[in-house]
Parts: structure tokens; C-alpha cells; sequence
């Protein structure tokens, strides 16, 4: 088959590898029906992260089952499957209690390279959700979305307890800080005021549910946000970028008793242990337990209520990925679409 595979920053091609196979009794393996490229790909794009060795890329994934390991008993062969970018048994107690990325038996999916043409799932049972039937073309980009980006800024609005009637602010404009803006609107809050300084992710933070603009970065920013809730600062704030400047945004924007849910993957990220004893805000993040939100994804994108795929805003095929990186490096793409 062919998987993009990443041998130095800025260096990914597209190579033959072999095709994945069954390793496991509760594993399946899935012929890919779209994937993508994910902003945390970009941490080793950049060198930001370090890169060894070859490795395969990707953990984002929608496809179509085609062989089950024995012991799997609710994924049967020619279902349309989404699944988490962890693998989770969806049992354990701390599966039970709504964390499968930290299931005691998880595995990273990524690990296969999901930028590929088919990939090999683990704990098949607790990891994928099957659509109610193979879905239209025209579906697949907001049910891709679901297996990260959506679920990820669903969780970040979960984790920052967005409630009905309330303010929400979102540090990130990236895909998953973008999906979190319509994730607090889904949730009900009132006034949802996203951080962006993009023209482009700025129409489509509007339209998926920003009341508000804000372009002011770092203090200056928590400043104009203190000037929109009369000095009091969000209820909720979503975390979707990962820096040491994004992570004291957030927490300095809420207000005390307020929350702030972090899901930008921290780098180099220390917390003032004062600062945040006297602030009053409530911290909840982490990988996102995208596996606990997609049913109730899958059934808003089924009936049309969320369009989630609108954040690919590039569709390349799989040959051109080295493309899709470089655009989504240069921010002329918020997210990649790779065709099979």
C-alpha cells in the first residue's frame, strides 16, 4: 500500500509500505476512505518534535472494515467506521468514566500511520462507532472531522463547562479551536468570542457560532477580553494551541470560579503555581477522550444538524501529501483533506 512517511522536518513522502494485518484477536483492519493531516503533525513537520527515524503519519481516520481479528463481535466487515485516534477497550473504569485516551490498555492508532491507504485498528470493540449505513461522498469530510479535530474541541468545551446562556472564549484558530467555537454553540452558550487574527478562520469561526472577533494576542488580548464581560472575564475558556503564551491567555481571560479546558498539545508549557492558586479557575484537558463524544457526533452529522467538514479547506489526494503539509506549515490551508 501507499503511507506518507516523515524522515526529517519538512521531509514527507509518500512511500510503499507493507499492508497492515490482523496482530491481535481484537483488532480490524480498515481500507481508508479519506484522512488528513492534523495540526499536531506540524509539531514534527517543524522539528519542533524530534524525528529519528522514518516514521508513518497520520491518526485520523474513516474507512470501510474489511477483516476483524476473532475475538471482535460489534465490527463486522463492510461497515463504514470512525474511530479515536487512541484505541481504547471502552471498559476499564477509566473508560467507564468518559477518559478512553487513558484507557489502562491503550494504544496509540497513530503508530499504523492513518495517512495511508488502509491501517490496522487495535481493541477494534472499543475504538470504532459504525454509521447507520455507508455514507453519501459528501458526508465524509464532517465524519473524518469527528475522529479528532471535533471531538477535540468538543472536549475542550466539555472540559471548560460550557453551560446554556454563558461566555465562552476560544485561544486557537486553528481546526480544532474553530470546531471548538461551534462546539460551545451546540452547547448553548450565548456569547462565544473566538481569538483569531486570520481573515479566513475568521468568517468561519462566524459562521460556526463566534458573537465576537478578538485580535489581541497574549495580555493585550486578555485585556480586551476583560473589556467585553465588564472586567470579569469568560465563564469558559477553551485552550487550542499548546504554547506557553496560549495557556496563560486562557487562564488570565476566565473569570474566578470560571474554567479553562486545554487541548492544544503543550509544549514547554510551566504554570505559575501562585498565579493559579489566587485565580479561581477550574483546569480540565489532555488528550481528548474523542471515543466517549462519537455517537452523539455521529448522529449530528447524520441528520445534518453540525457541517463540521467545512474546516478542510484543501482536498488533495493522497499523492500530493507533501503538499498538504507544506500548505498547512505556510497557513494557507487550516486543514487538509487527502483523498483515496
Amino acid at each position: 500500500m501507499r503511507g506518507a512517511v516523515i524522515h526529517a522536518p519538512g521531509d514527507v513522502r509518500l512511500e510503499t509500505r507493507e499492508n497492515p494485518t490482523i496482530q491481535a484477536p481484537t483488532d480490524a483492519v480498515i481500507r481508508m476512505s479519506a484522512t488528513c493531516v492534523c495540526g499536531s503533525d506540524l509539531w514534527d513537520y517543524r522539528g519542533i518534535n524530534p524525528v529519528t527515524s522514518p516514521t508513518p503519519m497520520g491518526h485520523e481516520y474513516v474507512g470501510i472494515v474489511e477483516e476483524v481479528g476473532s475475538h471482535v463481535t460489534t465490527i463486522t466487515p463492510g461497515q463504514f467506521v470512525i474511530g479515536s485516534f487512541f484505541a481504547s477497550d471502552n471498559t476499564c473504569e477509566i473508560c467507564r468514566a468518559g477518559f478512553q485516551t487513558s484507557c489502562v490498555h491503550r494504544e496509540f492508532v497513530g503508530a499504523g500511520g492513518a495517512q495511508a491507504e488502509y491501517l490496522r485498528v487495535p481493541l477494534a470493540d472499543g475504538t470504532l462507532v459504525a454509521t447507520p449505513d455507508v455514507p453519501d461522498a459528501t458526508m465524509i469530510p464532517s465524519l473524518l472531522a469527528a475522529s479528532d479535530v471535533l471531538g477535540t474541541g468538543w472536549f475542550g468545551a466539555v472540559a471548560a463547562d460550557v453551560q446554556p446562556g454563558k461566555t465562552v472564549v476560544v485561544v486557537g484558530d486553528g481546526a480544532v479551536g474553530l470546531l471548538a467555537v461551534l462546539a460551545a454553540r451546540e452547547l448553548g452558550a450565548e456569547r462565544i468570542i473566538a481569538m483569531s487574527r486570520h481573515e479566513s478562520r475568521q468568517k468561519l469561526a462566524t459562521e460556526f457560532g463566534a458573537t465576537d472577533i478578538v485580535t489581541e494576542r497574549g495580555n493585550e488580548g486578555v485585556a480586551r477580553i476583560k473589556d467585553l464581560t465588564d472586567g470579569l472575564g469568560a465563564h469558559s475558556v477553551i485552550e487550542a494551541v499548546g504554547t506557553q503564551e496560549s495557556i496563560m491567555q486562557a487562564i488570565r481571560s476566565a473569570r474566578p470560579g470560571g474554567a479553562a479546558g486545554y487541548v492544544g498539545v503543550s509544549h514547554d508549557v510551566q504554570l505559575p503555581g501562585e498565579e493559579l492558586f489566587y485565580s479561581h479557575v477550574r483546569l480540565l484537558g489532555g488528550p481528548a477522550p474523542v471515543r466517549r463524544f462519537l455517537p452523539d457526533l455521529i448522529d449530528r452529522i447524520w441528520t445534518g444538524t453540525i457541517n463540521p467538514g467545512k474546516v478542510f479547506d484543501l482536498t488533495l489526494p493522497l499523492a500530493d501529501v507533501a503538499e498538504g503539509y507544506r500548505a498547512m506549515d505556510e497557513r494557507r490551508a487550516i486543514k487538509t483533506l487527502l483523498t483515496l
